[in-house]
């Protein structure tokens, strides 16, 4: 049994790094041109328009808060006043609001991605793939969120420190409840697939636009 969690939870999220760092550089070498989101706004904008927003709005915030609530410690927390029960509180209903906001959000981009002609004429396998991963991985969250009340803060939690510092305990994960195994799976699996789909466009992230010159705009009104 010692063996099967070693390989789950200390091999395959290794693996999955790996495809992660290697598969962006083999893309970007290979595939510069097609390093985007493959956008079909202009095939059809009125549906994708709420299903992006909550999505890449409540993904956002769901990675964000994965980050601040897993990677720091929780010692930490109590340095400002925040113990266990406070952090799990705050956790469950920031992570409730941006759950539903991802959820809900991914199924309006997969509703239209099924149900729209114009979409479906470009659609590729590969893009299937990955909002069905999405979703996945997003609903399992959620489930864990409203459902799970398990506290992740002394098993999952040091656990992806661990990975993170390359001090991984496999063995923290044993008395974890399925549906939060089969969402680390889901999400590390997810990962390793990113950089072979439309997932690599976050890197794209046009964040000097928050920094360039404003652009000017003059009338030129014709002389009489």
């Amino acid at each position: 049994m010692d063996f099967y969690y070693t390989l789950i939870f200390t091999v395959f999220p290794y693996l999955c790094l790996t495809t992660f760092v290697v598969g962006h550089g083999y893309r970007y070498v290979t595939d510069r041109y097609g390093w985007n989101a493959r956008s079909s706004e202009f095939l059809e904008k009125k549906a994708l328009f709420p299903g992006t927003v909550l999505f890449h709005w409540g993904i956002v915030f769901t990675f964000l808060g994965h980050a601040g609530g897993l990677l720091i410690p929780q010692r930490v927390f109590d340095l400002f006043g925040i113990d266990s029960q406070a952090h799990l509180t705050i956790a469950y209903w920031s992570g409730l609001a941006v759950g539903l906001a991802a959820f809900f959000g991914v199924l309006l981009l997969f509703r239209r991605r099924l149900t729209h002609p114009r979409i479906q004429s470009v659609n590729r396998t590969n893009d299937t793939i990955t909002i069905g991963a999405l979703f996945v991985v997003i609903s399992t969250g959620l489930f864990n969120v409203i459902f799970g009340h398990y506290n992740v803060l002394y098993s999952v939690a040091p656990w992806i420190r661990g990975i993170v510092t390359f001090t991984p305990d496999a063995m923290l994960m044993k008395g974890v409840p399925l549906s939060f195994k089969i969402h680390v799976i889901a999400a590390w699996a997810l990962l390793a697939y990113s950089p072979f789909s439309r997932l690599i466009h976050i890197w794209s992230l046009p964040l000097t636009y928050f920094f360039r010159s404003h652009i000017l705009f003059r009338r030129r009104v014709p002389s009489q």
